[in-house]
């Protein structure tokens, strides 16, 4: 997970995007079709207000508002938003925790917001998937980059494990292929050993009993079906018997 955004970064980002060109209208308007989804976590009603207004002044939809942490995991559970904008010190479930749940789940991305810049907070913010900090007082220009990056982010992390999952299930369907033309192959070996051994006893058959090739061919075929014996294991045994011995000359001549 990468280190959450400093006040400095969220200023540089911020920075760019005003220094970005604007866009057509029509794309602009594609861009804005759609509002981005926000639950809010805030146990103080003044600052969740005006943190609702700031958010819904600036092109985001607040859908859900929870007055502590377990309120806020089940609204965004149940609410699906773009982003969680989430206090630290909230009752019955503080906001890190929360936002281990939400991040653990994979809901949705985590934007803290506290009165508090310590670094051990900061750290525990990460460490429960936080993708961005921001202090108090709320001000639009760190907070607007925040909830942008985090999107982003979370954006990019579900592409790499839908791509990562996409390549097992590739590598898992080539495996399977794989092991097929491993049977395959096994299988055809097998048939090609069978055939070499039971052209030799054939001959065999040929040299000692003076079959013809179809007579000692169908010999072995019928005796193999009559006695219930594999055509491999039948070959093998006329090798064994005849295939270290001279050829008789009177069975030649008969």
């Amino acid at each position: 997970m990468d280190q959450v955004l400093t006040e400095d970064e969220l200023k540089k980002v911020a920075d760019e995007a005003v220094e970005e060109p604007v866009e057509s209208a029509a794309g602009e308007e594609a861009k804005t079709s759609r509002k981005p989804t926000v639950v809010v976590g805030e146990d103080e009603s003044v600052n969740r207000m005006d943190l609702v207004a700031m958010l819904e002044d600036n092109g985001y939809e607040v859908v859900g508002e929870a007055a502590n942490g377990e309120e806020a995991v089940e609204l965004t559970r149940k609410l699906r938003p773009d982003v969680v904008c989430m206090d630290i010190k909230m009752p019955r479930m503080d906001g890190i925790t929360a936002a281990g749940t939400i991040c653990d789940e994979n809901i949705a991305p985590v934007v803290m917001l506290t009165a508090y810049s310590q670094t051990d907070l900061v750290k525990k913010a990460t460490g429960a998937g936080a993708m961005a900090f921001v202090t108090k007082p709320y001000e639009e220009s760190k907070l607007l980059p925040a909830l942008e990056v985090a999107m982003g982010r979370f954006a990019e992390i579900n592409d790499l494990l839908d791509s990562v999952e996409h390549s097992e299930g590739k590598l898992k369907q080539v495996q399977g292929e794989l092991k097929e033309a491993q049977v395959k192959l096994r299988e055809a070996e097998e048939s090609l050993e069978e055939r070499k051994l039971v052209d030799r006893a054939k001959g065999l058959l040929m040299d000692k009993a003076d079959f013809s090739e179809q007579g000692a061919f169908r010999w072995i075929q019928k005796t193999s079906m009559d006695q219930r014996i594999p055509k491999k294991r039948l070959a093998m045994a006329i090798i064994e018997k005849y295939g270290d011995s001279k050829p008789s000359m009177s069975i030649k001549q008969e």
